[in-house]
């Protein structure tokens, strides 16, 4: 029985084991005309098409030119759906090859092919910030990202949280770049930003702030400021203390 769509704000309860063990189709019954596949694929374009919110079972269903209904069968819910599409769009990763031995630029590397990986799926780094069920496609990612880390000393719980806070870094700064992106159809946003900025540097009640202002300018493209960003997080990792200890 389908359980209610999911408001895709949050994440139902989702067993991995059933997810991603199970069969991916129907038990019973006549042979099934679609596939999990062929589903969530559909899901996929519908949501790089029209975003997150687009993607019902309705919508997926007309998709694919099949009855709500029978969808069911491959995916119970919304949240389930979704769960299935990360690790979908996931498979697009290529693990590289064989870590270098230098941690850090390995490390580098991984943050620069999420960053691509999820400006080709902007919807993606919200999807990441409630549902990180490890199917196979984000499985073999991670181990690559585990056996990057090696090196390091840490041990295997800090070795995930490495993981995870590079991975929350690149999905909130993709969110942050495709919301500026968006707004770039004002040209005056940012000169307006910019006077104003100004008028409070001058008012004498925010020096630290006009000291910044006056330093050198930096390169503003996006891949630069993503750049300097992840530089400044994998370089300040900390790994010759406690091992379970890493801070930015």
């Amino acid at each position: 029985m389908p359980r209610a769509e999911g408001t895709g704000t949050g994440s139902a309860a989702v067993d991995p084991r059933e997810l991603w063990l199970g069969t991916g189709g129907p038990r019973r019954g006549r042979k099934p005309a679609y596939s999990r596949e062929t589903i969530t694929a559909a899901a996929v374009a519908l949501a790089d098409r029209e975003g997150l919110e687009a993607v019902t079972m309705r919508r997926v269903a007309a998709e694919v030119g099949a009855g709500v209904m029978s969808l069911y069968s491959y995916a119970p819910d919304k949240d389930t759906l979704l769960h299935l599409m990360v690790d979908h769009v996931s498979g697009e990763l290529a693990v590289p090859p064989a870590p270098t031995g230098d941690w850090r630029a390995d490390l580098k590397s991984i943050g620069h092919l999420q960053r691509a990986h999820m400006l080709r799926h902007p919807w993606l780094p919200a999807a990441l910030a409630t549902r990180r069920s490890l199917g196979p496609n984000i499985l073999a990612f991670l181990e690559h990202a585990l056996a990057v880390l090696r090196p390091t000393g840490l041990d295997g719980a800090a070795k995930m949280e490495v993981f995870a806070q590079l991975t929350s870094f690149v999905a909130g700064h993709v969110a942050h770049e495709t919301t500026r992106a968006a707004a770039a159809g004002c040209p005056d946003q940012a000169s307006t930003e910019a006077r104003y900025l100004a008028e409070v540097a001058a008012d004498g009640h925010h020096p630290e702030l006009a000291e910044a202002l006056r330093a050198p300018g930096r390169p503003l493209t996006p891949e630069a400021t993503f750049t300097r960003f992840l530089n400044r997080l994998v370089d300040g990792l900390d790994t010759d203390g406690d091992p379970a200890a890493v801070t930015g």
